[in-house]
């Protein structure tokens, strides 16, 4: 048993460690080859950077999946936007308040929470089946079509595209490519050794799917989303800090959540959607009122990123005691 649960750690931390370095890889390189094609850099942020960050979720889902642990699929989807607000905002905060400026982003929260709305009526039935899939997928079709069109409206006045034109690489095309192939062959590797060590430490521990999806995994794979709200936030790009997670978060429920459905349809546990997806809510809620601005620029205090903490410490616990019980 203690060697099963070592080599599932192991196979777990490392395969992290692979699925970050692959996210990067894979960023840089599309963020570079769209760059050199002449693409303006708000599209390219709110694109192609905002997938980057969301790639581990969406490999991980798609590949459990696919091997039929369907727990840790949905598991990462949801949890990865609990772990989105409360703890990488919530950090966030505690390190640099955030102010939100950007009339794009504004428009963003009434999408997310749209988003978050059409899952939850598609899943009221206890079934992620494979119709419910493809319309969580039309719908990422549609956003980025939405997306493209607001970033060429807005490319020169909105303050995000200074930020993120500092943020994107310029190199040589090939150099691109090679990147953005080599970070693609790194994220389905890397992935594949995640879900097997996520599957075997679920076992050797005796916990479900859902749960290791919901907190191993969902906090593994938001690190991206930390690590450059962080760094954002520390460079006074606080836009970019919170478009990180907004478009973090309509990407998991659309793509993350959606591709499982149409690669193996699944009936959900009853916590999804007595316990997790209620929870995931509240935060978005919490965050709306937090970051919005009613009178003006809105701000998450240092306060307020305790509060979230706090909050995912609640949740965190309350996993723990589903797996005492």
């Amino acid at each position: 048993m203690n060697t099963e649960l070592l080599l599932a750690g192991a196979a777990v931390v490392t395969g992290f460690a692979l699925l970050l370095w692959g996210a990067d890889r894979f960023v840089f390189g599309a963020s570079a080859t769209a760059d050199r094609l002449g693409v303006s850099p708000l599209i390219i942020g709110l694109t192609i950077v905002g997938f980057g960050t969301s790639a581990p979720e969406m490999i991980v889902s798609a590949v459990a999946a696919w091997q039929g642990n369907s727990g840790i699929a949905v598991g990462n989807a949801i949890g990865s936007n609990i772990a989105n607000i409360a703890l990488v905002l919530g950090t966030t905060a505690v390190v640099c308040p955030l102010v939100v400026r950007s009339e794009t982003l504004r428009r963003e929260y009434p999408l997310m929470f749209l988003v978050m709305l059409l899952a939850l009526v598609l899943l009221l039935d206890g079934q992620l089946s494979r119709i419910d899939g493809v319309v969580l997928l039309a719908g990422l079709a549609l956003m980025g079509y939405w997306v493209v069109r607001i970033g060429k409206r807005k490319s020169r006045e909105d303050p995000l595209t200074e930020e993120f034109d500092h943020e994107i690489p310029h190199t040589s095309m090939t150099r691109a490519l090679l990147w953005l192939a080599a970070g693609l062959v790194l994220l389905l590797a890397s992935s594949r050794l995640l879900v097997w060590g996520a599957v075997n430490l679920a076992q050797a521990i005796g916990v479900s799917d859902l749960i290791i999806g919901l907190s191993v995994v969902a906090i593994g794979t938001s690190l991206p989303e930390l690590a450059a709200s962080l760094v954002s936030a520390l460079r006074k790009e606080p836009d970019i800090a919170i478009g990180n997670v907004i478009g973090s978060n309509i990407f998991n429920l659309l793509a993350v959540l959606g591709l499982p459905g149409v690669i193996a349809p699944l009936s959900l546990a009853p916590e999804v959607l007595q316990r997790d997806y209620p929870v995931m809510i509240a935060l978005t809620v919490a965050l709306f009122v937090m970051a919005f601005g009613f009178r003006g620029d809105g701000r998450i205090t240092r306060i307020e990123g305790v509060l979230l903490l706090l909050a995912y410490a609640g949740y965190a616990t309350a996993l723990y005691l589903a797996t005492a019980v």
